[in-house]
């Protein structure tokens, strides 16, 4: 998707939202030992909605996440990377695309960038 939003993390959100809310229509619904089960759902919806809150997509740098931009080849980097950016010498095959990606390291802040290597 090219609006950053993955239909996971959509899922993710509306099937936790509705836990929630059924646990909480348990508790004021009166039937003896309904709340019981809304031990489960409450905590289990807010923990859904919280993990659809911050999952993000592999391979992606903060600055690419934080402009929701589209993934790249392989789920790596397109643009050019900045100098600060050292090639490494870890390379691995993205199981779902089967494109070899190549790690770039910035040894000053630990940040990784992944790069689709040229076939």
């Amino acid at each position: 998707m090219t609006t950053g939003v993955s239909l996971v993390r959509v899922a993710l959100g509306v099937i936790g939202a509705l836990m929630l809310i059924g646990g909480i229509v348990l508790v004021f619904s009166g039937v003896p030992g309904a709340y019981v089960g809304a031990i489960w759902l409450i905590p289990s919806g807010v923990v859904l909605m919280i993990v659809a809150l911050i999952e993000v997509n592999r391979y992606r740098s903060q600055a690419a996440e934080g402009a929701s931009a589209a993934p790249g080849p392989g789920g790596g980097e397109t643009a050019p990377l900045e100098p600060r950016f050292q090639r490494t010498d870890e390379v691995f095959i993205d199981p779902t695309t089967n494109v070899t990606m190549r790690v770039y390291l910035d040894a000053a802040s630990g940040e990784r960038r992944y790069v689709a290597e040229p076939r």
